[in-house]
């Protein structure tokens, strides 16, 4: 959609780092504004996480900082844990493609469907043509003094060379699946099994009949350690999340168990968790989730990542210091990405041209403060500032939309992601085939032919 009053805005050039969803929406969101826009994406294609590669990492646990990094963090049985209605851009339903057998119809489709909808979404919109491929951004920084403070300083790398360039503003959508972080366990330096971050898994195959201790019980621990227990003798997952007495079997298995946290891990093999019982285990995988890292960053200290924390940040996306010329896309988790990553996008897309104004340097200061306070105030550790809990996504995502008078999120998207998002814990592994929220589906194809009757523009989308 073109800007509301074209003569009062303003065109800038913008580089935005990274290819994946965040990306390419953004992309899409700042031509849609009026500005020139160029994508530096180190890979071969678009897609970012939901990229599938076979290969993995030569360290295991991603530790070694010289190792070749592999950036996909998606294991091959893969499938979306929230339903595809609610997991699509607003104006761009994630919708089956009834006619391509190539296609997976299912309502939590494989990561393959998610990177076809993501091409569908890049050709819709001609997005690829502002592609650079096979580049991979070196530094970014503030520009010199004498070339113009208020800009940016792009050095990039690919096989043409190196190329120095000038950018207006820059938009970072680099993704945060790629830098691991592991548990702390007590004498692991002297246990002498194998163990492996979540990040180099692929498949369950090399652990068959081995006794494996998959730590941490989130969505990829839940996935990962159902798929390993379909070949592996026993999995024993350990959850910060259950009481210190927890010892459970759980549902649907005969090799799967619950634990607490890991005490101590022995040089005997054995691992011994917080309720008493020992393990003898084969490998142990890290579910521990991932840092924030951002080594082409230079912002002389203005940004820093301080245990997960990426700050100071206004809102999650502009740094006060360095606004608006750098914004980050996509920092919070435990959302729906796709629909946030886009009105995140709108909103840096609005302020940049000058639509829609951001407080003072002062004011953003301050209120990031009080929300810094806050969570201190609640108890919730610095680790957990991106994380947005309960219906704080949508409270987010509805600021978001107002600044840029765009609707807001459908109510039915905020009652399937709920509906969702508990079923990953409370059924079996079949929950992602078995629902009630029909009524939803009907709500959404509904909602979505009114949104579009009021952008004539976009109607040609409704015959895709």
């Amino acid at each position: 959609m073109a800007p509301s009053n074209p003569d009062l805005t303003t065109s800038r050039h913008v580089a935005v780092i990274g290819a994946g969803a965040a990306g390419l929406v953004a992309a899409r969101e700042l031509r849609r504004e009026g500005h020139s826009v160029v994508v530096l994406e180190r890979g071969s294609q678009i897609g970012g996480v939901w990229a599938y590669t076979s290969q993995v990492e030569p360290d295991p646990l991603s530790l070694d900082p010289t190792r070749p990094i592999v950036h996909s963090s998606l294991y091959k049985s893969l499938r979306t844990n929230i339903p595809r209605e609610c997991m699509g851009f607003t104006d761009f339903p994630f919708a089956t493609r009834p006619h391509d057998g190539s296609r997976d119809p299912r309502r939590h489709p494989g990561h393959s469907e998610v990177l076809a909808y993501l091409r569908d979404f890049a050709k819709e919109f001609d997005i690829e043509e502002m592609i650079r491929f096979e580049t991979e951004v070196v530094k970014a920084e503030p520009a010199a003094a004498e070339e113009d403070c208020r800009k940016w300083r792009v050095e990039s790398r690919s096989s043409d060379g190196v190329a120095d360039e000038i950018y207006d503003a820059v938009v970072v959508c680099n993704g945060h699946y790629t830098e691991p972080r592991h548990a702390l366990i007590a004498g692991i330096d002297s246990w002498p099994g194998k163990q492996i971050h979540s990040h180099n898994y692929r498949v369950p195959d090399p652990f068959k009949d081995q006794v494996v201790i998959v730590i941490g019980s989130s969505a990829s621990g839940v996935d990962i350690s159902r798929d390993i227990a379909k070949v592996a003798k026993e999995v024993h997952v350990s959850s910060r999340s259950t009481s210190p007495e927890t010892y459970e079997k759980l549902p649907g298995y005969d090799n799967l168990w619950l634990h607490p946290t890991i005490e101590t891990a022995r040089e005997d093999g054995s691992v011994v968790f917080q309720n008493g019982k020992t393990v003898y285990a084969d490998a142990i995988m890290h579910c521990t989730g991932y840092k924030y890292h951002f080594p082409f960053l230079d912002t002389k200290d203005q940004v820093t990542v301080d245990d997960n924390r990426v700050g100071p940040l206004y809102k999650h996306v502009f740094p006060p210091a360095l606004a608006p010329g750098l914004s980050f896309i996509g920092l919070p988790w435990q959302i729906t990405p796709f629909p946030m990553f886009e009105l995140q996008s709108k909103w840096v897309a609005a302020v940049l041209s000058g639509r829609v104004s951001l407080p003072s340097q002062d004011e953003m200061m301050e209120d990031t403060k009080a929300f810094y306070d806050k969570l201190e105030a609640s108890g919730i550790p610095k680790r957990y500032t991106h994380l947005m809990p309960d219906d704080s996504q949508f409270e987010y995502d509805n600021w978001l939309a107002d600044q840029c008078d765009y609707p807001r999120i459908e109510k039915w998207r905020e009652e399937m992601f709920y509906i969702g998002f508990k079923r990953i814990y409370a059924q079996s592994a079949t929950y992602r085939d078995n629902w009630d929220d029909d009524h939803l589906i009907v709500e959404a194809y509904d909602d979505f032919v009114k949104f579009m009757s009021s952008y004539p523009e976009l109607l040609p989308l409704l015959k895709t």
